[in-house]
């Protein structure tokens, strides 16, 4: 960083070490409980999110601090809401008259116990059928199990029912099972890709080039007898890595690039181009479906961890969006990708001129205000998938050009 900026100040909440190395690389120090000087920047857990945003609180943020979470990402980033709002979002378009093909990535979804009825019609209209049961809060393959008989449900809602007389259920979804997913190697992965939102009113994100694919120990079987081997069904690495069959050295991890590669030898350069088109339209329209409800706050950033699987025809779906996408590294590689990513992150919202640079992004140009900066179209890995911003001045621009163009004809004219 330029030698004439004054040095930064940064906290987090927790250890991480590619957090805490590009904070130290950069030379910032490290912000210690009254020692009179605020923090500027705060890798923060979402629990301490909460309360920093608590109105009882009284804390207000500045114009030079920036954390890493909006106040109530969880709309996205909690599963039963992230459903909620993507169910919204494509009742408002179709009232619109707009097309839900683009929205067709959430695998049939319901909220139990409150859609139970909805549920039970469904499992026995359509047969046969497998669907995944998972916890709205809670990460890496916690309390995840699938069912393929509505005995098995009923005996969950009885253990429910049983919980909340003692205070202490918990809310669940349940998914149709991608039962078709694309194998390599005769074994289950999905895609953990990582989406900076620097905004939501104008949207504005970015995706990462730097993610991977998270491959099963076990090769992928639909035999309902294998329904309880986690090791087939769950690609969390949390879980994964307790198997026999572990690979330490690769951490069942495949880079992005690598699968990237594979599938333009496999189905073509066309099909592969299509399917990741495919995926930057699920991120974007995620991230519609939840921008009216978000607190728009400009102290905040998010660095989401999102889940795709992909089936055999080359579909994408998405399963989930992590607000606190794991920064544990399990090989050497994985901690030279993430330390880039997090690095990444850290040039695009606090660039060597914040927090000036970050104060006059929420400006409006005129008396006494700096002309607004344009977004840069990539930094690092990540690169533009939206930016709404830009998309309104091109249009502006367009509109002035028109104006401008008619008033010279009819100068001409008369």
């Amino acid at each position: 960083m330029g030698s004439s900026q004054p040095t930064l100040r940064w906290r987090s909440d927790f250890e991480k070490f590619v957090v805490s190395s590009n904070c130290e690389r950069r030379g910032w120090t490290r912000w210690v409980p009254g020692d009179g000087e605020d923090w500027n920047f705060f890798w923060a857990n979402v629990h301490t999110i909460k309360q920093l945003f608590n109105p009882e609180t009284g804390v207000r943020l500045g114009g030079h601090q920036i954390v890493n979470h909006f106040p109530n990402h969880y709309e996205l980033t909690r599963k039963d809401l992230m459903v909620k709002n993507l169910k919204r979002y494509k009742k408002e378009l179709e009232r619109d008259g707009g097309g839900d093909a683009e929205l067709d990535f959430l695998p049939l979804t319901y909220s139990l116990p409150s859609d139970y009825a909805l549920f039970a019609e469904e499992f026995r209209r359509s047969g046969h059928s497998t669907w995944i049961m998972k916890p709205t809060s809670k990460a890496q393959g916690r309390g995840i199990f699938l069912v393929n008989k509505m005995a098995q449900v009923k005996k969950w809602m009885a253990q429910q029912m049983s919980a909340a007389a003692r205070g202490g259920t918990e809310p669940y979804i349940v998914s149709r099972y991608i039962h078709n997913p694309l194998l390599v190697g005769g074994r289950k992965f999905d895609l953990r890709l990582y989406v900076a939102v620097t905004g939501y009113r104008p949207l504005k994100a970015y995706m990462s080039t730097l993610g991977f694919a998270r491959f099963c120990n076990s090769k992928y079987t639909s035999d309902f007898a294998e329904l309880d081997n986690n090791e087939v069904h769950l690609t969390n690495v949390a879980i994964q890595k307790h198997g026999e069959t572990y690979n330490e050295k690769h951490g069942n991890k495949w880079p992005l690039a690598n699968l990237k590669l594979y599938l333009q030898g496999t189905h073509g350069q066309e099909a592969a181009d299509g399917l990741f088109s495919s995926i930057n339209t699920i991120v974007i329209n995620s991230l519609k479906a939840v921008q009216n409800v978000m607190i728009n706050d400009r102290h905040c950033f998010e660095l989401y961890g999102y889940d795709i699987i992909i089936d055999e025809h080359l579909k994408p779906w998405m399963i989930e969006v992590n607000a606190s996408p794991s920064l544990t590294a399990s090989t050497d590689m994985d901690r030279m990708l993430k330390c880039q990513v997090i690095s990444d992150v850290l040039n695009l919202v606090v660039p060597q001129d914040f927090p000036e640079s970050r104060m006059w992004a929420h400006q409006r140009e005129g008396a006494g205000h700096h002309p607004r900066r344009p977004a840069p179209s990539r930094v690092g890995s990540f690169h533009v998938l939206i930016d709404e911003e830009n998309e309104m001045d091109r249009k502006r621009e367009a509109r002035f050009q028109s104006m401008r163009s008619h008033s010279n004809m009819k100068k001409q004219f008369f």
